[in-house]
């Protein structure tokens, strides 16, 4: 909520100023880093006015699509799932009738999508998004979405279904769901994605309790299991 946060300008020479940049009418903003905030403050009960200075900032950052997207290209003109994927829930989680209405804007983002695949040719997007993970940090895969989509209470809509299909697949023999792929760059604190802990490890054929859970709660809300 630092005051550069409220200061636009538009990009001329390339060189970042203080602000958010707009281009096309478009604000630039990593949406995610203040819908992550705004998550965090909503369910710890934290920030007095904090959500709703977040809530607000947020809502006068949304794309005409839905969502979110910091690339400063001109040719930028989709939202990004990396950057509307937090904001989705943060806003989900805080409940106002204006934060509401931009988390259902923004769950378009995915559900066009169909969480992770192309609108085009109905490929995945990237292959990692099929993947499971844990945590997800501001990333993305088939099960953060939905868990975004259930919260947001749009799991109900059919184009969560191939989604959730894949999601089943990966239930394991003796039951629960892997971690099967990571963002975890090491143990350490200097580096993006160092853990001082290892969340379960990441190992294809072994359960994950962080993972399961999230897949147990998502397929339970869809009546899948």
């Amino acid at each position: 909520m630092n005051e550069r946060y409220y200061h636009e300008y538009e990009p001329t020479t390339g060189a970042r100023q203080p602000g958010v940049p707009v281009i096309d009418g478009r604000a630039r903003r990593c949406g995610s880093q203040q819908g992550g905030a705004l998550l965090a403050l909503v369910k710890l009960g934290l920030g007095g006015d904090g959500p709703d200075r977040l809530v607000e900032r947020l809502l006068h950052w949304q794309w005409p699509d839905g969502g979110w997207n910091c690339h400063l290209k001109p040719s930028a003109v989709n939202s990004s799932v990396y950057e509307t994927l937090l904001p989705l829930r943060g806003l989900a989680a805080h409940g106002s009738s204006d934060a509401r209405q931009a988390a259902d804007r923004a769950a378009e983002v995915l559900l066009t999508r169909r969480v992770i695949y192309h609108r085009s040719d109905g490929r995945p997007i990237r292959t990692e998004w099929s993947k499971l993970h844990y945590p997800v940090y501001w990333h993305h895969d088939v099960l953060a979405g939905l868990k975004g989509l259930h919260e947001a209470g749009h799991l109900d809509d059919p184009r969560c279904s191939d989604a959730i299909e894949l999601l089943t697949s990966k239930q394991l023999p003796g039951g629960g769901w892997a971690a099967e792929a990571t963002f975890v760059r090491g143990i350490d604190g200097r580096r993006q994605h160092y853990e001082l802990v290892d969340w379960g490890g990441c190992d294809a054929g072994r359960m994950n309790e962080w993972v399961t859970a999230d897949a147990l709660a998502v397929l339970t809300a869809a009546g899948a299991l």
